[in-house]
């Protein structure tokens, strides 16, 4: 028998037929009215509410630069596009992420080096990186794997001398801080996603974080189809030529819009207080699993402040217990399958013994600022229970 949790939450009358999803985003009357005032007041494109946005966050995570954009995945290409990568260079990522990490290297043409992960936090493994950097590499994309910030002293030690730029994969780590310091302002270039479940949500959307002017001027270009002022700027600040813009290269539409900017501000405002929630939440999985000897729990070290995007544990028969929970009306989630393993990268044959392993072991619960007491007890009993079977 499996040892229950010491300690039981307060819970409010719920229907446990309902189902509890692994994410959920929380969204109040506020973001709400936001968005009915971006709609009410005729400018729903790229315009002020996106500059609002953008100058807020910069205050927040105390960056000279922010370029707002309509995903992680935009974010993430944009700034390796700042790096003018030829056929022969190489990017560093881990193997255990989501797959826009490895695309994005595609997309520029280079060539992907998967990097093994940490077998305790899932961030890049260090060591394996180190072993993998040579004259051909010319970045590395940390990801903070759940919201856990990656070793970036020991990246930076990794890269020592070389012409190797770190941009920072932060689509779980918003909120997150490495040594006292937010995630955000460390390395020259970091992405944030603003997916619909990610930690502060936009519906969908992204940005970049730099504190080079020249990187944001050609940012701000490559987002609006390389055209040099975008509509709100020819309409906001020109008189006669309001007109008139030049293509200068290629670029995307990878813009924000107003609408998700609105909601981003509200967002933010409330984004400390939703990964305090977070917190809470961990603390109780924790204390209810500390004693499970079949359970390993997440770390946070202790130069590292989590964001707590994701909460996965490491069990054996995995599969069984997602199967155990989803008939609980449970749904948990896996995070990630090894890139190098999918079908479009196996042929790359990366060696990543670690991910290979562990990512059997790797189960999502649920997690997410609004989960109720209910929910939180249902979810830690229904993992308890499982161990009876074990």
């Amino acid at each position: 028998m499996s040892p229950k949790s010491s300690r039981k939450l307060k819970s409010k009358k719920q229907d446990n037929s309902s189902l509890i999803p692994v994410f959920r985003p929380s969204i109040t009357e506020a973001e709400i009215e936001a968005v009915a005032q971006v709609m009410r007041s005729g400018w729903l494109g790229l315009g002020a509410v996106t500059e609002q946005f953008e100058n807020e966050l910069a205050d927040y995570f105390n960056v000279k630069h922010v370029v707002a954009l309509n995903s992680g995945t935009a974010a993430l290409h944009l700034a390796l596009l700042l790096l003018d990568l030829k056929p022969d260079d190489e990017v560093i990522v881990p193997t255990i992420s989501f797959v826009s990490t490895a695309h994005v290297v595609r997309y520029c043409g280079a060539r992907i080096v998967f990097a093994d992960v940490d077998e305790e936090t899932l961030c890049i493994h260090v060591d394996d990186v180190r072993r993998k950097i040579n004259a051909h590499t010319k970045a590395i994309i940390p990801v903070h794997y759940g919201g856990h910030p990656c070793d970036m002293d020991g990246l930076r030690d990794a890269v020592g001398g070389r012409s190797v730029t770190i941009i920072e994969d932060a689509a779980h780590a918003c909120g997150a801080a490495y040594k006292d310091q937010w995630i955000g302002g460390l390395s020259p270039l970091t992405c944030f996603s603003f997916h619909a479940v990610k930690n502060l949500t936009c519906g969908e959307g992204g940005a970049v974080l730099t504190n080079q002017a020249a990187w944001a001027r050609k940012l701000r270009e490559m987002r609006w189809m390389g055209i040099s002022k975008d509509t709100y700027a020819r309409s906001a600040r020109d008189r006669v030529y309001a007109w008139q813009y030049w293509v200068n290269e290629l670029g995307y539409k990878y813009h924000m819009h107003d609408i998700s900017a609105a909601i981003g501000i509200e967002q933010l405002k409330r984004l400390e207080e939703n990964n305090r929630k977070r917190r809470r939440i961990v603390e109780h999985y924790n204390e209810a699993f500390s004693a499970v000897s079949w359970i390993e729990t997440p770390p946070e070290r202790e130069e590292a402040r989590s964001a707590w995007h994701i909460y996965h544990i490491k069990v054996p028969e995995r599969d069984r217990l997602i199967a155990h929970l989803k008939r609980r009306r449970i749904a948990p989630g896996v995070h990630y399958y090894p890139l190098h393993m999918h079908p479009y990268y196996a042929d790359m044959k990366a060696q990543c013994p670690i991910a290979e392993e562990i990512w059997k072991r790797v189960l999502s619960l649920p997690m997410y600022p609004d989960m109720t007491d209910e929910e939180l007890n249902r979810v830690i009993d229904a993992v308890l229970a499982f161990g009876e079977s074990i």
